[in-house]
């Protein structure tokens, strides 16, 4: 059925203007002012409402094994928390598990498929580099999979050494992949922690005190020398430290192709959370930083030194020994409470997907004065055009997917567990006061989101092919 979406502003990366739109088949399939209503067509009112491109977070973790647990989040549960927050786009992460990375994805597929509830796509994790591998990387494109990731930490287990993330490099120039980086020294933080753990040092604050700043900045620099030295784009996951920013502002004016992303805990929080009686709740690698780099990243944001805005989804409980409900059944999932005598054996992720959106209009838009133009490019258009699904999403255009979000910039509400329907048992902004809400999701023009209440449904989203050779901004 076709649908008009009437009297609201259409807010675009570029663009401010007053417009209706026709939905059809799925797409947009005509933007102007005044369209002619007949019964046959389903009117939307937006009247005094923006009207925006679905989110776009490429940075999330489903379902993902880690630390004798898994995230509480699978991808029907961590969908269905994006789009009540506005975004109608993720992209999740493939583990290396086998000596096939076809393989590994299959596994993802099994996981995903059935229960995506909105639109996704895979990143292939390189953690294992043979010659068996190399040759297969070329064959993840056939797979719609354009984008690589490594790891300058986790010794012995996702890391690869300078030499082999410099081949992986070598074949994503060549055929058109974006690698993504991992940025932290491996060596630096086994030695730390060895350290702390001889002093009887175990307490969740030992997890920032062990992965330093200054070993991302380092790990940062080596990456941007990569992809100088190999020509391929480089994007630097979940900044964290001011001296990333520095150096990816560096990279940036030597006209080397770097880009990065930041994520909501970095922006809001520093190590002292971890002092906390519940400071397990803000454990995440890398970890938060100082109040200074906070500021930081955010003049990276403002500036445009960084492009994205992403999570790092990756949820667990607090304290997995009780249930939660959901969607009407009880859920009890072993969570951080796993590490409550070592920071070491602290499952490292935090909530976030459906944070993301409304906590930046309230902290970026209404306090901090980010245009909204700022706010869809770095929320949802630059991502679509870095990892190749643009202008498919990520904009408001005729033959776009019609991801849409009516956005009410006067509704008031108290945020929090409740509001954000994370699988999991906390938020981090609980009792935040929050200036502006998405009212009404579009998933390819079907309503999945109605003020707080979700009309989606598992299996409804669809996995996404992505193009190699994407944008470089």
């Amino acid at each position: 059925m076709k649908k008009i979406i009437f009297g609201g502003t259409i807010v675009t990366s570029s663009e401010i203007y007053p417009a209706d739109i026709l939905i059809e088949d799925e797409k947009i399939q005509l933007i102007s002012k005044d369209l002619p209503i007949n019964p046959n067509i389903e009117t939307i009112d937006a009247t005094g409402m923006y009207v925006l491109p679905g989110g776009v977070d490429v940075h999330t973790h489903f379902d993902l094994p880690m630390f004798g647990t898994v995230s509480s989040d699978d991808h029907y549960s961590g969908h269905k928390a994006a789009a009540l927050g506005g975004t109608t786009t993720v992209i999740d992460f493939v583990p290396q598990n086998s000596e096939s990375l076809i393989k590994d994805i299959d596994v993802w597929h099994k996981k995903a498929d059935e229960n995506a509830a909105i639109d996704f796509g895979f990143h292939m994790n390189i953690t294992k580099f043979t010659s068996q591998i190399s040759d297969e990387i070329p064959s993840l494109i056939d797979e719609g999979i354009t984008s690589l990731k490594v790891f300058t930490a986790y010794n012995n287990t996702l890391r690869l050494d300078d030499r082999n993330i410099f081949q992986v490099m070598r074949i994503a120039a060549e055929f058109g992949f974006l690698t993504l980086l991992h940025a932290e020294n491996g060596d630096i933080i086994e030695i730390l922690v060895e350290e702390a753990i001889a002093k009887g040092n175990r307490s969740p604050i030992w997890h920032a005190r062990t992965r330093p700043s200054w070993g991302a900045v380092e790990a940062v620099v080596r990456g941007v020398s990569f992809a100088a030295q190999t020509g391929a784009p480089l994007y630097i996951v979940h900044m964290n430290a001011a001296g990333e920013v520095d150096q990816l502002q560096y990279a940036r004016d030597h006209h080397i192709k770097v880009m990065g992303e930041t994520c909501p805990q970095y922006l809001f929080f520093n190590e002292s959370f971890l002092e906390r009686e519940d400071g397990a709740k803000w454990i995440c690698s890398p970890p938060m930083r100082s109040i200074s780099d906070n500021i930081r990243l955010w003049e990276g944001l403002s500036n445009g030194i960084i492009q994205v805005l992403a999570t790092d989804h990756c949820p667990f409980f607090f304290d997995g020994t009780h249930s939660i409900e959901y969607e009407g059944k009880q859920v009890r999932i072993p969570g951080k409470e796993l590490g409550r005598s070592d920071f070491r054996l602290i499952p490292n992720g935090l909530p976030a997907v459906g944070d993301r959106l409304p906590i930046f209009w309230t902290e970026g838009v209404v306090k901090r004065k980010l245009t909204l133009n700022q706010f869809v490019a770095i929320t949802s258009t630059n991502p679509a055009k870095i990892f190749g699904m643009y202008p498919q999403k990520g904009t408001i255009l005729p033959g776009s997917d019609a991801d849409l979000v009516i956005w009410d910039p006067n509704k008031k509400l108290v945020y929090g567990r409740k509001v954000a329907q994370h699988r999991t048992d906390y938020n981090l902004f609980e009792d935040w006061n929050l200036s502006g809400f998405p009212i009404k999701v579009f998933l390819r023009g079907n309503l999945i989101v109605d003020g707080l209440q979700w009309n989606g449904s598992r299996g409804q989203g669809r996995y996404l092919k992505r193009s190699p050779n994407a944008y470089i901004l």
